[in-house]
């Protein structure tokens, strides 16, 4: 069973769901928890693994030789992503923007474009108890998550995967939600959470992996959440209280369930109703 968490914004307690769900769940059950947030990872904080590996993740991009082009342009006519230029008989490469189709190799009438290895980031593997942690982490001023989030997806193994999501709702939220069997959404009972909430919502309809809402911050704007979801068929398996205690243990970087046995029981109701869920839904489909 493959489970991502997800928000439709920053700041909703995220990765403060994903963590407490892996150390509840690794209680019964090794974990493979996967974050996905590559370019601002910080599950490690509240996981704390022992790091034993560390690999790059590199993309193919054109290398052209110069003393054979001729600057006929067809390789910047064919890249739909600017990532090339034909200038005065000579062409330049704007490796940030490759997508690494390889296109610009094929149609090159001279056959002078190379495709090389460039590094784009890192993925990183650790273990806490039975917890197995990957996390990637995106190069400083690269704009493309993807291809860290594929290498970090080919992780996934026959057990549980809690995947925590990239905030948002752009290419790395769908990439990273796309294929899971189940996905919370981590929300909050404010204006800019319900926004936020509707554009998940409507992505994870889209992509078609069935999903269940989290209300973090809970209180008594919950209504505001509530009624969303009645209105659209979503159930709501969980809330977390606002609360001074639970801001300080986050802060701290402790997990809630470790420090707090009301919260430790909270989140086996989650976990439970998660895995019901995404079961029911996993049975239906068959």
């Amino acid at each position: 069973m493959v489970i991502s968490v997800a928000s439709g914004k920053g700041g909703t307690g995220k990765t403060t769901v994903s963590t407490n769900l892996a150390w509840t769940a690794a209680r019964s059950e090794p974990v493979v928890f996967i974050d996905c947030d590559v370019e601002e990872p910080d599950s490690h904080f509240y996981l704390k693994p022992g790091w034993k590996e560390e690999s790059e993740v590199k993309v193919k991009v054109p290398s052209v030789d110069s003393g054979c082009c001729d600057g006929c342009g067809a390789c910047a006519d064919f890249c739909r992503f600017n990532a090339l230029a034909a200038i005065k008989g000579d062409v330049l490469v704007f490796a940030e923007l490759c997508h690494s189709c390889g296109g610009c190799k094929t149609v090159c009438p001279g056959d002078c474009i190379d495709m090389v290895d460039r590094k784009i980031g890192i993925v990183k593997s650790g273990r806490n108890g039975d917890i197995s942690i990957k996390q990637g982490l995106l190069d400083i001023g690269e704009p493309m998550a993807i291809p860290v989030i594929d290498s970090l997806k080919s992780n996934i193994g026959d057990g549980l995967t809690i995947i925590d999501c990239p905030p948002g709702t752009g290419c790395p939220m769908i990439e990273t939600v796309t294929g899971t069997d189940y996905c919370v959404m981590v929300t909050e009972p404010s204006p800019f959470g319900l926004h936020d909430l509707s554009l998940a919502h409507e992505v994870a309809e889209e992509i078609g992996v069935p999903h269940g809402v989290v209300i973090n911050k809970s209180s008594e704007y919950d209504s505001l959440i509530d009624e969303f979801c009645l209105k659209s068929d979503i159930p709501v398996i969980g809330r977390i209280p606002f609360s001074m205690e639970m801001a300080v243990i986050c802060s701290r970087g402790d997990l809630a369930v470790e420090a707090d046995p009301v919260m430790k029981t909270r989140f086996e109701d989650i976990l439970k109703e998660v895995k019901s869920f995404a079961e029911a839904t996993n049975n239906t489909q068959r």
